[in-house]
């Protein structure tokens, strides 16, 4: 009996997932036919190899239910089915079932309140999914040793016995590009990246303020879409009402990435939490310098020239100090006679205040 590798990825539509889904589409072996349930919505930007099977998928409850169900008519027990949407099925199937778990929020104490309410409803949805047919998989594939260390962790956690195999498969299409020294960069610091709250903007923010009030105005780059326009929004309210050099440049395909990573200085990116975090490998690859959070998941996949504590705006503010090799004054030490001395002073001022 023929074994099929089945795709299964609907709700991969955009940012790094589609990246990496489109990846495999344009590496699929002309020797096996693809056999896949996708999202309609990224229809007209996927790679399909030659005779192609695909059942599209809209972005409703009712079309990803009955491609679940067209799924459990078609598997077979000498199937695998690659769940690349990060979620095990809800039904039952007879084929060997493998997750490629992208995103660190669906396990874990990772706290959703920050989100917005649809997202954290969503974000609920799909931890209610991942804990309750968690047991179904057969194999997860993350992506980092960091990821794999925290999975196996809330699996022991969740008291699952008989645990699934947990694999660390990375793989990325991204060319290494030459940086054109020619190019002046525009912005001092570039960070790509959506609006989702652990991508910890509102930190950034006030970093930015705090440089602003040390008398330094960095230019920083920013990606935010039309699902992030309430956070476009402040970012117009911050370089209008406080003067801050923040520009907010839109969602960008692929080589406009490209573009953008040659016309700025270094990436900063203080994310709470990553799977993969792929625009550090993409700087990584444009030769471009990294400021980031010194957290696992950064050090699995480059070698930042300066970290920071990401829950800390100071930190992230001396970071960015320490790149542009502008020294930090620190504290000014006094001997106890000076300190005495001061005390004096303060005390014969506010004598003469009151007089």
């Amino acid at each position: 009996m023929n074994r099929n590798l089945i795709l299964y990825a609907p709700n991969v539509h955009n940012g790094g997932g589609f990246m990496l889904l489109n990846a495999l589409l344009k590496s699929w072996p002309a020797e096996w036919r693809l056999i896949g349930f996708l999202d309609q919505r990224a229809r007209s930007r996927l790679h399909l190899p030659p005779d192609s099977s695909i059942h599209w998928v809209q972005a409703n409850l009712v079309s990803r239910a009955w491609a679940q169900v067209t799924l459990n008519g078609m598997a077979s027990a000498e199937d695998t089915v690659l769940f690349f949407h990060g979620l095990p099925p809800a039904f039952f199937l007879k084929a060997r079932i493998v997750v490629y778990l992208q995103n660190r929020l669906y396990f874990g104490k990772y706290a959703i309140s920050d989100h917005n309410p649809r997202v954290a409803l969503r974000l609920l949805y799909e931890r209610a999914i991942s804990r309750i047919f968690r047991q179904r998989v057969d194999a997860f594939v993350v992506q980092t040793p960091t990821m794999a260390a925290a999975l196996r962790h809330s699996l022991e956690q969740w008291k699952q016995t008989d645990l699934p195999k947990v694999l660390i498969l990375p793989f990325i299409d991204q060319p290494t590009v030459e940086r054109d020294a020619t190019v002046v960069p525009e912005w001092d610091f570039v960070y790509v990246s959506d609006g989702n709250a652990h991508k910890n903007h509102q930190r950034l923010f006030q970093a930015w303020r705090e440089l602003k009030r040390e008398g330094l105005t960095p230019k920083l780059a920013l990606t935010l879409g039309e699902r992030d326009r309430g956070l476009a929004e402040q970012v117009a309210g911050l370089r209008r009402e406080e003067g801050l050099e923040i520009d907010n440049v839109g969602h960008l395909s692929p080589p406009e990435v490209s573009r953008l990573y040659q016309q700025a200085r270094a990436l900063i990116f203080p994310s709470l939490s990553e799977s993969f975090g792929m625009p550090l490998i993409e700087a990584s690859r444009h030769g471009l310098p990294i400021v980031a959070g010194e957290l696992d998941y950064v050090r699995d996949v480059c070698v930042p020239v300066q970290t920071f504590d990401p829950t800390s705006a100071r930190s992230i503010a001396r970071a960015v100090r320490r790149f542009l090799e502008v020294p930090d004054p620190g504290v000014s030490l006094y001997s106890p006679r000076e300190f005495l001395n001061r005390m004096r002073d303060e005390a014969l001022e506010r004598s003469e205040s009151s007089v």
